[in-house]
């Protein structure tokens, strides 16, 4: 009977490790690797035969094995419930109150008249009453919430059909932030017509840091689905905004996908790096695949429009280039610090409904956010928003591979028409070659 001190061993198995169940896998063409991408860590990196089957006997090596650290710092092996953890960060998400953000309409009318556009627009602007009650609820959820960032969004409509009232509202919400000690940054949703020099003078005293302008294709294959409200092509006129007029903000160029202008994507592409270079203006192109919608059926007017998240090669780029952590929550429909304001003061959870009263869920005359639901004229139409962040009451979307990429799509497209899956969600090596092809060479170094 000796002292000597035993010593004992465990598995990476009986230590808690285990493959994470959101994988996906794809073999990197012309060599022997293999990548990875894992939807929960928000990683992508390529791995040696050696380590694949090093992956698939994880559970019985040595937990100290030295590839267990490889594995767990790239997120492919983990020993906790990952989608328990999604479940919490859902809930999370509905009170996460690091920042306010308000999705302002100072008017809903519009100068376009696009086929595709989700709003029935109205006519009018943000009356100064209203805009007394919008000043009112921006200061109730900074106190309420805690939060030390103020995020304004201008919408519509077209904001810069109403550019006084962005300036007044403006003045005033910076105003705010700097008493209470926030941090303020506004963007701006246009259409790119009336963004002249003198309106650009105004969104940069009103602290606008980014914009999006959208550009449907070269000349007529924009003009087909843009044009203005009675006729007429809108191509040159913004084209000559965005190349003479200094622009102090970085923009992003949306690209509405149809099957009208897919030929389009690569000539716009290299259009707006042109555009860039010789205007001096901060230009980034964005591809955006479109769906049809209530308000487009009703007008009869149809351009072929493709139907929620595009399944081709496009498509998939797009989506590998947000590729990022999961997270519990789709977007600021799931945070009650995240609100939608019509020109006459409605409140929304979501900006595609910003012109549709009946799903409105109160006023920001009204609406007081340290008593939600007492204080709203309609709770379902606040809570039905809340109770689609994850866990969804969706056997399919529990189980799925995906589920932190995409936590279950979009609030207001599964509300109001079904649930819509990721179009590629059955050919995952295309999604994973794809971000390969941006990161994975570098994440595997």
């Amino acid at each position: 009977m000796g002292n000597a001190e035993e010593t004992t061993t465990r598995t990476a198995g009986e230590a808690g490790w285990h493959a994470s169940r959101y994988n996906l896998f794809a073999p990197v063409p012309g060599t022997k690797m293999t990548a990875i991408a894992n939807l929960f860590k928000g990683n992508c990196a390529e791995y040696t035969p050696i380590e694949m089957y090093l992956l698939s006997v994880v559970e019985e090596l040595d937990e100290h094995h030295p590839i267990i650290e490889r594995f767990a710092k790239r997120g492919v092996i983990v020993r906790f419930d990952e989608r328990a953890a999604l479940e919490s960060m859902g809930r999370a998400a509905c009170a996460q109150s690091h920042s306010v953000s308000l999705t302002i309409c100072p008017t809903m009318g519009c100068n376009f008249d696009c086929p595709y556009c989700f709003e029935d627009h109205g006519r009018g602007k943000m009356a100064p009453e209203v805009q007394d009650d919008v000043m009112a609820l921006a200061e109730s959820m900074l106190d309420a919430s805690g939060a030390k960032n103020l995020s304004i969004t201008w919408f519509g409509g077209e904001p810069l059909l109403a550019p006084d009232v962005i300036e007044s509202l403006s003045e005033r919400l910076i105003a705010l932030a700097d008493e209470r000690g926030v941090a303020y940054s506004a963007s701006i949703v246009t259409n790119g017509y009336l963004l002249t020099q003198e309106n650009t003078r105004i969104l940069e005293r009103c602290k606008v840091n980014f914009a999006q302008v959208t550009i449907d294709g070269l000349g007529a294959a924009h003009d087909a689905t843009r044009y203005l409200r009675g006729g007429g092509p809108t191509f040159e006129h913004i084209v000559h905004n965005l190349r003479t007029v200094k622009l102090p903000f970085r923009v992003s160029v949306r690209h509405n996908v149809h099957e009208g202008n897919r030929d389009e994507v690569d000539k716009l592409e290299a259009f707006v790096h042109d555009l860039a270079a010789e205007s001096g203006n901060e230009l980034r192109y964005y591809p955006a695949p479109v769906s049809g919608s209530e308000v487009a059926d009703e007008r009869g007017k149809q351009v072929g429009l493709l139907c929620g998240t595009d399944a081709s090669e496009l498509g998939v780029r797009q989506e590998a280039g947000r590729f990022r952590a999961g997270r519990g929550h789709y977007c600021g429909a799931h945070s009650i610090w995240s609100v939608g304001v019509d020109d006459c003061g409605n409140l929304q959870k979501c900006w595609e409904a910003v012109d549709k009263p009946a799903i409105s869920f109160g006023t920001a005359h009204d609406w007081n956010p340290q008593n939600p639901l007492e204080t709203a004229s309609n709770p379902d139409n606040l809570t039905m928003y809340l109770n689609t962040a994850y866990p969804m009451p969706d056997a399919e979307c529990h189980e799925c591979v995906w589920l932190p990429m995409c936590v279950g799509g979009c609030p207001h497209v599964r509300l109001f028409e079904h649930r819509r899956c990721i179009a590629f969600k059955d050919d995952p090596e295309a999604y994973v070659l794809a971000l390969h092809a941006r990161i994975g060479k570098e994440e595997s170094a």
